[in-house]
């Protein structure tokens, strides 16, 4: 059986994970960036093959299917990153794939999921239509098997695997173990496979203001919910209600606290990465950088910090390099 329900994610699942992805996935580049004098290093997963980390845990949840799974097909529920993971495993595993996604979610990723052969199943996010609920239907009327964004553990041990890498890669150039990993956080998929990848290390979760509830569970001891679903930002990959006890149980054992960052830090982080890395990072991957250029969390030379996703609309992008917040 496959079911989610029947294991917890593990750090000997990561890192077979690591190895299943290691077969085809080319690794994503660590860059070194300096921030007041202080060398980082950044992982560029916006250079993915679908432009963010998310190709990791869905490669990892559907290549495990079995073949009376992958007959039934998979719903996914994504503004975006975790779609275009989904269809791009889908694709090449023979796999029918629904995407339920919001009829808001930017246009590139839309199309790029779309292209990718998944069937787009739009949801009403602004007028308050439960993506969740929209799913559930999909999975009884199809018999198909749900692939939860961050709330699986195939999902979270494939998101470690990104620890895995920057790791190793730190030890091959002689720099040593990542000491702090920053890294943006929506649901916690990413944060809690970094957890259980990099035990040594500190994680970092970082959200966007307003949808920071991944910092006040961990500040509370208890899963909190955003407090208002209405809240905007263009953080769309990081819009996540609250986060789910799969995720809260890794992360409330070994991250002892969130940060969380303004639209105007975002978008200064937006334009560095693009000004000094040649990147282009989209508002949610760029949280984590937000961070750190704010001078949100302490940094030293072996200070990893996660460029989650580059998947934005060319105008939003232009916008905000033209800005001068």
């Amino acid at each position: 059986m496959t079911s989610q329900g029947q294991r917890k994610p593990t750090a000997e699942g990561v890192a077979r994970a690591a190895a299943k992805l290691a077969g085809f996935l080319p690794e994503t580049p660590l860059l070194e960036l300096d921030i007041r004098g202080t060398t980082v290093w950044c992982k560029a997963e916006c250079l993915q093959p679908i432009g963010a980390f998310k190709i990791r845990g869905a490669w990892h949840r559907l290549s495990d299917l079995s073949d009376e799974e992958k007959a039934r097909g998979v719903v996914g529920v994504s503004s975006g990153n975790h779609a275009q993971g989904v269809a791009w495993a889908a694709r090449r595993l023979g796999i029918r794939a629904a995407i339920v996604m919001p009829v808001d979610a930017p246009a590139v990723k839309l199309a790029n999921t779309r292209t990718l052969g998944a069937e787009v199943v739009l949801y009403d996010r602004p007028g308050g239509e439960d993506r969740d609920t929209v799913a559930a239907r999909l999975c009884e009327e199809r018999g198909a098997t749900l692939v939860h964004a961050f709330a699986d553990p195939w999902v979270i041990e494939g998101q470690g695997s990104t620890g895995l890498e920057l790791a190793a890669q730190m030890e091959r150039r002689g720099i040593g173990a990542p000491t702090r990993i920053v890294t943006p956080c929506g649901g916690g998929g990413l944060a809690a496979g970094l957890a259980l990848a990099c035990p040594d290390a500190a994680i970092v979760p970082v959200e966007p203001e307003g949808w920071d509830d991944v910092c006040r569970s961990l500040a509370a001891g208890e899963i909190v919910p955003v407090a208002d679903p209405a809240f905007p930002t263009a953080c769309d990959a990081l819009q996540t209600p609250a986060t789910r006890p799969i995720n809260f149980e890794v992360l409330k054992a070994r991250v002892p606290f969130g940060l969380s960052v303004t639209p105007a830090e975002v978008r200064a982080a937006q334009r560095l990465a693009f000004a000094q890395l040649r990147l282009v990072v989209e508002p949610g991957g760029a949280a984590a950088l937000a961070a750190a250029l704010a001078g949100k969390v302490s940094l030293d030379g072996r200070t990893v910090i996660v460029l989650s996703g580059g998947n934005t609309d060319a105008a939003a992008f232009a916008e905000v390099l033209a800005s001068a917040d």
